[in-house]
């Protein structure tokens, strides 16, 4: 299984961003044949995602490495509504605001790690 993982910093600085750059409405738009991507009302919704995919197995062998201890693993099936794979479209974050997400996943989960044992203090 895939997904698609997103270090805090980087959903904090993208919806910071998307502050400086408020819509606005298309004033071409029709109720009576209506466009889903657009509204006369002047909103936008981003997906703020690494738009990269990760093993969660990658995932986790990753941690065990940082932390220096293997996880305790008990492995299922795949479960009910349950995906292969998630990867955000940034598509429209990146055309309207410029920004892109872009921590690493290794990296971010060692930031996570320091972050936790010092708040914890463990």
């Amino acid at each position: 299984m895939w997904r698609d993982f997103t270090y805090v910093d980087d959903i904090v600085e993208g919806v910071i961003r998307t502050l400086d750059r408020p819509a606005a409405p298309n004033p071409a738009w029709n109720a009576e044949q209506p466009e889903n991507s657009s509204s006369y009302a002047p909103y936008r919704v981003y997906n703020i995602g690494n738009n990269c995919s990760v093993k969660l197995l990658e995932f986790v062998e990753t941690l065990e490495k940082i932390i220096g201890k293997p996880a305790v693993r008990q492995l299922m099936p795949m479960q009910a509504g349950d995906v292969l794979e998630t990867r955000a479209d940034i598509s429209a974050l990146q055309r309207d605001v410029g920004f892109a997400p872009s921590t690493p996943i290794a990296e971010g989960l060692a930031r996570f790690v320091e972050w936790y044992r010092k708040y914890h203090s463990v």
